[in-house]
């Protein structure tokens, strides 16, 4: 599986900066609510495994309490920091982000990060508020902190109201992205502005929502190409043209993550997954932040 790895292809965000387009993620499953409550061996040793098996793009957050586990895991892993691409994100101490960033590095152990993002816009109370931190994230970005700055949830308004005043525009937007939630105009956007899309919880339609209408297709995909559900969710979150963020415990799914790798899915394999996807509604995270139909 190692030799799969290796070919885990990259991409060009708008600033220069290269991102690998598959991801291990170090939030859902490993996300801890009680706070940073000492260090869990079991999430070192499975990003150990991550980076042994290839996974070189690390994605983490301050809000996950795994930034130490994520950055013990970097250094035991023996691997050259420039061969990695470590993110994280910033929600909890968003009022003042150069002390974030600060203690972000300090618990990941590294004197920089390749992708600093903003994780929710819903903090800011004024378009101002959301500006005024937009500008710090620049800041960070010029002080050599994060190779790249981008955001996480936002929306298109979200998004326009950052470049009336920024600088330097997101790189990216990381947000939940899958069949059932497609978020209409929104992917489109970032294309035509030049921001990359990331998809946290690609899998959420054999994880979260079994029994929706792509259940058949991807069973027949599945068989298609020799490889799970899982794999043919994965490429089509690739195909669309997104990073996408997945994360798993077992070494042996994550080897298995890898096979969306040695295939691709025709244009309309593609079509037909995303506009099948489109006759169900389902959204996983931020469920307080919007109506139960809302597509946004």
């Amino acid at each position: 599986m190692a030799s799969l790895a290796r070919a885990i292809p990259s991409v060009k965000l708008n600033d220069g900066v290269t991102i690998p387009l598959l991801s291990y993620g170090t939030g859902t499953a490993w996300y801890k609510k009680g706070g940073d409550n000492g260090i869990d061996r079991s999430l070192v040793e499975s990003v150990k495994t991550a980076i042994k098996l290839g996974y070189h793009h690390l994605d983490g957050a301050e809000v996950y309490n795994t930034e130490r586990e994520l950055g013990l895991a970097i250094k035991e892993s023996g691997i050259e920091r420039e061969k990695l691409f470590v993110t994280t994100k910033v929600i909890v101490n968003i009022a003042d982000i150069p002390k974030a960033i600060d203690a972000s590095l300090e618990k990941l152990q590294l004197s920089y990060v390749d992708l600093y993002l903003i994780h929710a816009p819903f903090f800011a109370k004024s378009e101002s508020e959301l500006q005024q931190a937009w500008a710090a994230m620049e800041k960070v970005k010029a002080a050599g902190k994060a190779r790249s700055i981008g955001v996480s949830n936002f929306l298109q308004s979200h998004i326009e109201t950052l470049l009336k005043t920024a600088q330097v525009p997101p790189s990216i937007n990381q947000i939940e992205f899958h069949p059932y939630l497609q978020h209409g105009n929104l992917v489109p956007f970032h294309e035509q502005k030049g921001i990359r899309t990331a998809s946290y919880g690609p899998l959420s339609p054999i994880t979260r929502a079994k029994g929706g209408p792509v259940d058949g297709l991807l069973s027949n995909l599945a068989k298609k190409y020799g490889v799970s559900e899982a794999e043919i969710l994965l490429r089509w979150t690739m195909d669309r043209g997104c990073v996408a963020i997945s994360t798993s415990s077992k070494e042996d799914r994550l080897a298995n993550y890898l096979r969306c790798l040695t295939f691709e899915l025709t244009p309309s394999e593609v079509e037909e997954i995303s506009s099948t996807g489109q006759q169900k509604h389902y959204r996983a995270f931020w469920n307080d932040k919007f109506a139960p139909d809302d597509r946004s």
